[in-house]
């Protein structure tokens, strides 16, 4: 019997660059992927110190509100100079009152780094992890790491996020820079999907 006997799979998220991904490397599974917008769910709030313990509470709740097999994804930037920060707080650093702006994220890694006096490269990696739950309480965790350094100033105007100050290993270009399906051969989110689609393919064919 399939783990997804209505070929559904929620995605919980309410970011479109995000979700985006999420589409584009799962593509050519047979499953219809929502996202959390699609149902209407609240997003809940990110309340955890680890990217597991973000992962799994939205996968968790969302699948729970939605009775359907659920992908719980927390992914973020650490530096190594800065301790690995913003870490978990990756969305955080680009909080505002008035909504998100990675801008000013961006702006405030690069003046971090500078009051650091630690000297480049500003080696640094995108984490991605995952968390499926499914109705009846089982969960499956993916995780997928993309290495890189942090350059300056910010170059692109693709992808999304810290994108534009990330030059991901054997490359002289941004994510920011790249095609969408550039980076997602080789992003921390693809390492952490191409696990998920194992799992998938293994268990649903």
């Amino acid at each position: 019997m399939s783990n997804f006997p209505d070929n559904k799979i929620l995605i919980a998220t309410h970011n479109n660059g995000k979700l985006e991904e999420f589409k584009q490397i799962l593509k050519d599974l047979d499953l219809l992927i929502l996202s959390s917008k699609d149902l209407n769910l609240d997003e809940p709030k990110e309340t955890e110190d680890t990217f597991i313990g973000n992962a799994r509470l939205k996968s968790r709740i969302s699948c729970n509100k939605s009775k359907l097999p659920c992908l719980g994804d927390d992914s973020g930037l650490e530096v190594h100079a800065l301790g690995n920060q913003p870490g978990v707080y990756t969305a955080d650093w680009a909080y505002t009152k008035n909504g998100r702006d990675f801008n000013q994220a961006m702006n405030r890694v690069w003046n971090e780094l500078k009051k650091s006096k630690q000297k480049e490269p500003f080696t640094a990696n995108f984490v991605c992890t995952l968390v499926l739950t499914f109705p009846n309480g089982n969960e499956k965790i993916f995780e997928g790491r993309a290495s890189g350094i942090i350059t300056w100033p910010m170059r692109g105007i693709g992808g999304h996020g810290y994108d534009p100050i990330f030059i991901p290993d054997g490359y002289n270009k941004t994510f920011g820079e790249m095609s969408d399906l550039e980076k997602n051969k080789i992003s921390h989110r693809n390492k952490a999907l191409k696990k998920f689609i194992s799992f998938y393919n293994d268990y649903n064919n």
